[in-house]
């Protein structure tokens, strides 16, 4: 036995070591001279390769359509410090907290978040798309799908810190592309009309369709009279019966105008507006100065109480004069009151003003075909690598026969061959 194992010994000494030098050997670690020496090997695989990406990048960038995009630039209303602190004070002593927690700057959002929700929403995308005709020109059949190809066209951003609106819309017509962008702020217009957004304009508003109700009760008082009149006969009363009609008439005009004003300004206004109590108190006083003379706002049949018998048509007549009057009186206070709604809402400005129109350029803004061809040629460098890399992988396990017989084997199965 031991004469045997030393036999093989020898004959295992003096065997040459025939096995190739890139024989499995798991403690072999690939070093970046490795790396090196594959990437110098297959230098002219890696620029065919992406020396091909980036003839593909440059026939891309030439085959794209150019692109301008026109830019317009809002400025929205700025908030109003007073409307801070009137609601700080409103608070009570919640308003030292206010101030604590940032001051009255931090007490209102932001009015671009509002305003550029505006800018997005359905009524004004649905109005350019029909204005422009956008539903032919994005070949569209449906007017939502119009709508969502005109926002991938648009942009609307109020979140830079300049404080200012910035629509942009692109299009392969510079002309065209600055009518979008021009039109988005007209169509946004045309929606601000029927919306209030600030004090005045719901003053204004809230006014307007208490006129409009005035307007209808003087026609219809008028003619009541005009038919009392020729009825009855009587076209004239004495000169006192009708200075008191005419006083109590303005009277209760006055009182039902103070309470549309109080009402309007409870809209906006808590209960602790100086503003508000002043005008209670103002009410109080001409329900004072209504009951000195006779009458009351729940019996208005009250205000003239004739000393001497009446005959009915002349008490029919004196009811619609009185109604007249008062329509008239009532007419009155609520046009001034509109003009002047109207007035502080001019003072107010615009709801947003253009600081910069959207013109035509004559510089594309798309496509970017310098970056575009760089972006071709790094993918292409990357990839020839990643293809060196693995041809340096096949080939270092096709030195190893069992590593070359798996290699076939997952070769064959992926070709569908046993």
């Amino acid at each position: 036995m031991a004469t045997d194992t030393t036999a093989s010994d020898l004959r295992a000494q003096s065997e040459p070591d025939t096995a190739p030098p890139d024989a499995a050997r798991p403690g072999d670690e690939i070093s970046l001279l490795d790396l090196l020496i594959v990437l110098a090997e297959r230098k002219r695989l890696i620029f065919w390769v992406t020396a091909g990406f980036t003839v593909v990048a440059v026939i891309v960038s030439l085959l794209l359509p150019k692109r301008y995009t026109a830019t317009v630039t809002l400025l929205p209303p700025q908030q109003n410090s007073s409307l801070s602190s009137q609601l700080a004070a409103q608070l009570g002593n919640l308003g030292g907290i206010v101030q604590m927690a940032g001051g009255s700057s931090g007490l209102l959002k932001n009015p671009n978040d509002m305003y550029v929700a505006m800018l997005k929403s359905r009524t004004v995308e649905d109005a350019m798309v029909n204005h422009f005709g956008l539903m032919q020109e994005y070949r569209k059949k449906y007017l939502s799908d119009a709508r969502k190809a005109f926002e991938d066209h648009a942009n609307v951003d109020g979140s830079g810190k300049d404080g200012l609106i910035h629509i942009s819309v692109e299009d392969r017509d510079p002309k065209h592309a600055a009518d979008l962008a021009n039109g988005y702020v007209d169509q946004f217009r045309e929606l601000s009309k029927s919306l209030a957004l600030t004090e005045a304009q719901q003053r204004r508003l809230f006014f307007e369709d208490q006129l409009k109700q005035a307007n209808q009760n003087l026609g219809d008082a008028e003619q009541a009279l005009k038919e009392t009149e020729q009825k009855t006969g009587l076209i004239q009363l004495d000169s006192q019966a009708r200075a008191l009609i005419e006083s109590a008439a303005a009277l209760r005009a006055q009182i039902a105008a103070k309470e549309v004003q109080i009402q309007g300004m409870q809209t906006y206004a808590a209960g602790e507006n100086a503003q508000l109590i002043e005008a209670e108190q103002e009410l109080a006083g001409l329900r004072a100065q209504l009951a000195k003379l006779g009458g009351t706002g729940d019996n208005p049949d009250s205000i003239i109480v004739p000393k001497g018998q009446m005959t009915t048509a002349g008490l029919e007549y004196v009811r619609r004069l009185r109604d007249v009057k008062y329509y008239e009186a009532i007419f009155d206070i609520l046009a001034r009151q509109f003009e002047l709604a109207k007035l502080d809402e001019a003072k107010e400005g615009a709801i947003i003003q253009v600081v910069d129109p959207a013109v035509p350029l004559d510089k594309k803004s798309s496509p970017k075909r310098a970056l575009i061809i760089l972006c071709g040629a790094v993918s292409g460098f990357f990839v020839g690598t990643l293809i060196a890399f693995a041809c340096a992988a096949v080939q270092r396990m096709r030195k190893d026969s069992r590593t070359s017989e798996k290699l076939d084997l997952l070769l064959g199965s992926i070709a569908g061959k046993r």
